[in-house]
């Protein structure tokens, strides 16, 4: 039976949640993921968890703050002045926004902490500092990116 293994494409059916069971996110009612298994395009965690499955096998793989968003990093807060604010908009903990910088990349940020004249911004991945487990299903094997299909 075919084991996944680097370069394949997979598609592959999951339930994310945190440790204390608060679900993040799920393919339920979507189609699967489908991804390049080693190509980057995912948490290395998960890569790691898929690696070996067999088409119709189901686990639960447990993925450490290392292999998943890593740990949270204090230089990504930031003190914001309240008066750059449209004038419209009033801060609220928990806000999400997207900030843009100086080179026009926009960066999620959520709002943590409210003070006089300023608010904090955190521009971690929401995952960040977070152990992580997913239930998988394997759906499909492909052959990876280098296959070439003929019409």
């Amino acid at each position: 039976m075919q084991q996944v293994k680097a370069g394949d494409t997979v598609k592959v059916h999951y339930h994310g949640r945190l440790t204390d069971g608060t679900t993040f996110d799920s393919s339920e009612g979507r189609e699967p993921l489908e991804f390049e298994v080693g190509s980057g395009s995912v948490i290395a965690g998960f890569d790691t968890g898929v690696t070996g499955m067999a088409v119709g096998e189901k686990k639960t793989i447990q993925i450490p703050v290392d292999q998943a968003y890593g740990p949270k990093d204090p230089g990504m807060l930031v003190e914001f002045p309240k008066a750059n604010f449209p004038e419209d908009m009033k801060p609220e903990l928990g806000m999400r926004l997207n900030m843009t910088n100086g080179s026009g990349q926009v960066i999620p940020v959520a709002i943590i902490d409210i003070k006089e004249e300023s608010v904090i911004l955190d521009a971690n991945h929401p995952l960040a500092g977070e152990d992580l487990i997913f239930d998988l299903e394997l759906v499909s094997i492909g052959g990876g990116a280098s296959r070439i299909i003929m019409p």
